[in-house]
């Protein structure tokens, strides 16, 4: 049998690409022929996927409660794949920057409109049942969401708004300790840091702040000061800046504030299955008046962060 002109022209070129690497091309062309063909289930690893839902107790929709967790932090990984890109990007473009912020408000889109799925799909009282059975975990100990608002703006938007101004020039450290979602983790009687949070803090503190330092000057805001200061367009960035503030900081924390009223009750002896967690007012935006990107909305937008969303969110329940 002949060996065509296109298949010895790919094999000329692997031969120049082992001779670089100082490697024997025969020994891989063995492996290729001895190698099965790739299969579907094989490439996503389908069945080591569909064995990571261990439930921890017999009630069936825990089940969807631990999936729906897990996708979720597949579409943060999705997120912070851009962030990556977007902050180690040589000579970064205002169009380049767009696209990537594209993807991210698609992503966290997808898990707004899709967190109905948990909402109604679960039973409300097989949910306090098991939920107990997992403290002190919760969706709060997320280290990827927090590397993701890390990615998304200066740190010093993330100190709790009374701390903000006599921090402003403070070390990244002093910062973190004024962070806004340690004042959603602490015992509602005592005002201590709950269980959640020390775990969390054990975990992760390091990964933030050194995170933090990092992107002092590649963080999504700085990065668009910087175009602006080279003169680029940033009208269709700036669309996009201002979408990804709503997804992330007002209704991705809404899902879970209109689940929180559903499924649990107000009094603060009863909402143990967040772990002790001040929920009431560590999910509304209008409390935390958490914005990504001052700049870029007006006075009576600031002032009124978040409270037609959460108005309307409480009417529909």
């Amino acid at each position: 049998m002949s060996i065509s002109p296109e298949i010895e022209q790919r094999l000329t070129l692997l031969q120049e690409k082992y001779n670089a690497m100082g490697q024997d091309m025969t020994s891989y062309l063995d492996g290729l022929l001895h190698a099965d063909f790739l299969t579907y289930w094989d490439y996503i690893h389908l069945d080591t996927l569909l064995s990571l839902q261990s439930p921890k107790t017999p009630f069936p929709d825990e089940e969807i409660f631990i999936m729906y967790h897990q996708i979720t932090e597949l579409h943060f990984k999705l997120v912070l794949h851009e962030c990556k890109q977007l902050s180690g990007a040589e000579n970064l473009t205002a169009a380049f920057f767009t696209a990537r912020l594209k993807r991210i408000n698609r992503y966290f889109e997808a898990l707004t409109h899709s967190f109905e799925i948990m909402v109604d799909g679960m039973d409300k009282e097989q949910f306090l049942q098991f939920r107990m059975s997992l403290l002190p975990a919760s969706g709060f100990q997320s280290g990827q969401y927090r590397l993701i608002e890390i990615y998304a703006t200066d740190f010093i938007n993330l100190v709790a708004p009374d701390h903000r101004q006599a921090l402003a020039s403070a070390p990244v450290e002093e910062q973190f300790e004024q962070i806004y979602w340690k004042y959603g983790a602490t015992e509602l009687s005592t005002g201590k840091k709950t269980l959640t949070l020390k775990q969390f803090e054990k975990k992760y503190a390091k990964t933030f702040i050194e995170l933090a330092k990092n992107v002092v000057d590649t963080n999504f805001n700085a990065l668009l000061q910087q175009l602006k200061y080279k003169g680029e367009s940033t009208t269709a960035l700036e669309d996009e800046l201002r979408q990804l503030d709503v997804n992330v900081n007002v209704n991705w924390p809404l899902c879970h504030y209109k689940s929180a009223v559903r499924y649990l009750n107000r009094d603060p002896e009863d909402i143990k299955a967040t772990g002790g967690t001040n929920w009431q007012k560590y999910l509304p935006p209008r409390f935390q008046r958490r914005i990504f990107y001052p700049s870029l909305w007006n006075a009576e937008q600031l002032e009124n962060w978040g409270k037609a969303w959460v108005e309307k969110t409480i009417s529909e329940l």
